[in-house]
């Protein structure tokens, strides 16, 4: 089973094995309003947590994507290209940015579970 963590710039990760998914939450998007554009890392850049992954561009604002932990970026959602509201429609799901591997799992570890982000989020109000 894949386990959902959570950063405090509203970015998920979804780790399967020894590689993470990665995306935006739909609080994210809501925020972003209407998702235009989307820049995608290639695949074999190596990231270290915190550095800047992907760009977003919506109709409000354009909004850095940061890797939420440290790895090489395996694979890009290119279904984004062609359709960037997915991060819309589908932010947890279809709206996936990037895949990633995983270089030292005690990373993990920083980040939060659902229910801590939700608390998190609901005390930005």
């Amino acid at each position: 089973m894949a386990t959902v963590k959570f950063t405090k710039d509203h970015e998920w990760i979804r780790i399967e094995e020894d590689e993470g998914t990665v995306g935006i939450t739909d609080y994210a998007q809501e925020q972003l309003g209407d998702v235009v554009f989307v820049e995608l890392p290639k695949p074999g850049t190596t990231l270290e947590t915190g550095d800047e992954a992907a760009v977003v561009e919506s109709v409000k604002a354009a909004s850095e994507i940061y890797a939420p932990i440290s790895g090489d970026v395996l694979e890009v959602n290119e279904d984004l290209e062609g359709d960037p509201s997915l991060v819309n429609s589908s932010a947890m799901d279809g709206g996936w940015f990037f895949r990633m591997t995983i270089a030292d799992e005690t990373e993990l570890e920083d980040l939060m579970d659902e229910e801590a982000y939700l608390g998190y989020v609901a005390g930005l109000g």
